[in-house]
């Protein structure tokens, strides 16, 4: 008889500890919910993806992104390795409106700068007056091209493509006659690439505005090409 008293005795103590046990765990599972931290999202679409607002930081991460066309535009143009200029030229029978622009906003800031430094530092009073020429026409002309970009909601580059900025690092450590030959020479080139990239969108720009920006730019192009080589043959 006291053998069976003591056995449910066991079994009854046992139940109590193994309710405790499950209200406390039901107790901590529902903490957790409470609490978010180390919940999982309870559903998935067809193609198995999380839900927008089950994924960690997705919408901010989403609203972070870059699609302005200029931005990807400019870093197609600013891929161009430095000094390849076959490389960037045969970009330009392909080039989109907003490449254009930043390829035209880049060669006027090489123009203004390597001119105000030719406008110091060069021995010939031709070339002199040639890169003070140029200084006023691309700043006049810079003007003329940013009111076009806003036009197109495009941004221009604060700074040179590395192509540009090649160009004009070259002229630093140039003096006297080697200043005026190497000035010269650069000015042949950038007018060659100039006038095969707004020949371009003279024919097939996207936009009315842009080809007719190319269109009346090219004039003032050839003729101070043609200059620039009439001046070149003067100081070589």
């Amino acid at each position: 008889m006291k053998t069976m008293k003591v056995l449910p005795l066991f079994l009854v103590m046992g139940a109590l500890l193994l309710g405790g046990a499950c209200s406390s765990s039901k107790t901590s599972s529902d903490a957790t919910a409470d609490s978010g931290v180390g919940a999982m999202p309870t559903s998935t679409d067809a193609a198995g993806n999380l839900p927008a607002d089950a994924t960690n930081g997705g919408a901010a991460m989403a609203s972070t992104g870059d699609t302005d066309t200029g931005s990807m535009s400019r870093v197609a143009a600013a891929d161009v390795p430095a000094g390849d200029l076959a490389v960037f030229m045969g970009t330009f029978a392909t080039m989109t409106d907003p490449v254009f622009l930043i390829d035209a906003g880049s060669s006027n800031i090489l123009e203004i700068q390597v001119g105000q430094l030719a406008a110091e530092k060069a021995a010939s009073p031709d070339v002199r007056k040639f890169a003070q020429s140029m200084v006023a026409l691309h700043s006049q002309n810079d003007q003329e091209l940013k009111a076009l970009a806003r036009q197109l909601n495009a941004t221009l580059p604060a700074t040179m493509l590395p192509v540009h900025q090649h160009l004009a690092d070259r002229m630093l450590d140039k003096t006297g006659k080697s200043f005026d030959e190497s000035y010269m020479d650069l000015m042949e080139k950038a007018h060659k690439m100039d006038i095969a990239m707004f020949e371009v969108k003279s024919k097939n720009a996207e936009s009315p505005a842009v080809k007719s920006y190319a269109t009346k730019n090219l004039p003032i192009l050839h003729s101070r090409r043609a200059l620039a080589d009439k001046i070149e043959k003067k100081v070589d």
